[in-house]
């Protein structure tokens, strides 16, 4: 059995744009901290939520966090 020979290339560098756009997209993100919030909701509820998400593609977080947009506006 021959063995062949396969040559490699150079090491990729690590020294990324300073202008990248994943640095602007980052930069944009929201400035302001996030608070965690735990409730407790009955199971049937929480079934019709989780549901109703998956059909739409979305997360339930994000579901949520919009619903308390709309009632109480953004901060």
């Amino acid at each position: 059995m021959s063995s062949k020979k396969v040559p490699l290339g150079s090491k990729p560098s690590a020294v990324k744009p300073a202008d990248s756009s994943v640095d602007a997209w980052v930069g944009s993100r929201q400035k302001e901290p996030n608070k965690r919030l735990t409730i407790d909701i009955p199971a049937s509820l929480h079934a019709k939520l989780k549901s109703d998400c998956a059909m739409r593609g979305r997360k339930m977080a994000d579901e949520m966090r919009d619903l308390l947009i709309e009632k109480y506006g953004k901060s």
